[in-house]
């Protein structure tokens, strides 16, 4: 999307700003701490060491952080196209419908790398169907996609329920869920990953999509950085007039734009429900579309930011849970909070100290520039 201020150099852009935006929200995030009473430090400490302080606990962090890489990269794609998409929620769900039908279908007869793939574009394609309409709607009929995105969030939850309780149930279960998958349907664990560290990953789901999760952030640099459509939804992006003037296709540029973010909100689904679950289940998504966006603005819609972001928010869930367990007055309603504090000040407040930086930044450069004069005088 266009930058409202001037630019920066790459490493304060993508590195500095976050990082001050995010040192503000923990700062933050430690007074509403001292204000139950706890201490912030001791708090801080068993955040990062229930993220990171056994082999588990990093198991369970990138679990989430898998999860977390799809959603934002979903966000991100759109965002370069200028369209502020909060529609992963749904495609989540419904690119679960994807993998379920996958597993269902060979999970007794075949092995899991072969189930695998099928998997992988079954949610792809059920999550690009889903995100279809709403971008056809906004190129086609001027409607605006947060509200149509929103509005298919719901009906995707609705369609799960119905397909759960009526269709994929099992006879005689009164659970809305599908049979538990055979092995075939079941994604092998990473803990070789870990090992090769001297760490056991224990009981956590850490498994195979975490690769799938940083081939797709590479696909995804490449089709922003290094195709001609990405090219084309940058400049849309900073410019719709722009992009027009230059033959550019408005409307096929944001339907095509939405189907790929839609693809990658649906192969989520294949963490929770190959990964983890080894069925699909009502409400597998837990709101991982909506942490998605503050992924995206974190990571400044950048796959090299939004992969340290997304494990930021893996550590936030899994060391929340650690805190909440270790200090009782701390509820997970105060985890949620930090995790809010965290998306405000990395999203609706992400430009409030980028003035102050950038005027730095400028102010050192004259320095430096009457400086080099001064020495070649």
């Amino acid at each position: 999307m266009s930058t409202p201020y001037a630019k920066l150099p790459g490493w304060v852009e993508y590195g500095l700003v976050p990082l001050v935006n995010l040192a503000v929200a923990f700062l933050v995030a430690g007074l509403v701490v001292l204000l139950v009473g706890e201490n912030p430090l001791e708090a801080a400490y068993h955040l990062i060491n229930g993220a990171f302080g056994r082999g588990e606990y990093l198991g369970f962090t990138l679990y989430y952080a898998t999860t977390f890489i799809f959603t934002g990269l979903a966000v991100a794609v759109a965002f370069h196209a200028g369209l502020f998409n909060i529609g992963g929620e749904g495609r989540a769900y419904v690119g679960g419908i994807g993998v379920a039908l996958a597993c269902l279908w060979l999970d007794q007869t075949m092995p899991w790398f072969v189930v695998f793939p099928l998997a992988i574009l079954g949610s792809a394609f059920f999550g690009a169907a889903w995100a279809f309409l709403p971008g056809w709607l906004q190129a086609k009929r001027g409607s605006h996609i947060v509200i149509t995105t929103i509005m298919f969030n719901f009906i995707a939850s609705s369609l799960m329920v119905y397909l759960l309780t009526r269709v994929l149930k099992p006879l005689g279960s009164m659970s809305p869920q599908t049979r538990t998958f055979a092995e075939g349907g079941q994604l092998p664990k990473l803990d070789w990953l870990l090992a090769i560290f001297g760490l056991d990953i224990g009981t956590a789901p850490f498994n195979v999509s975490f690769l799938l999760a940083l081939v797709a952030t590479f696909c995804v640099w490449l089709l922003i950085w290094r195709t001609k459509l990405g090219y084309e939804m940058r400049t849309m992006g900073h410019s719709p007039s722009a992009a027009r003037y230059a033959g550019m296709s408005e409307s096929r540029i944001t339907v095509i734009t939405m189907m790929i973010s839609g693809a990658l909100a649906g192969m989520m689904a294949l963490n929770p429900i190959m990964g983890e679950q080894g069925r699909m289940q009502l409400d597998f998504v837990q709101g991982a579309g909506f942490v998605g966006i503050a992924v995206a603005l974190m990571g400044r819609s950048h796959p090299a930011g939004i992969i340290p972001a997304a494990i930021l928010f893996g550590m936030l869930y899994q060391g929340g849970a650690e805190i909440s367990f270790e200090m009782p007055s701390i509820s997970r309603d105060m985890i949620v909070i930090i995790q809010g504090l965290v998306i405000l000040f990395a999203g609706a407040l992400e430009n409030m100290f980028r003035p102050a930086i950038a005027r730095l930044f400028a102010t050192q450069s004259r320095r430096a520039a009457v400086v080099a004069q001064t020495k070649g005088a």
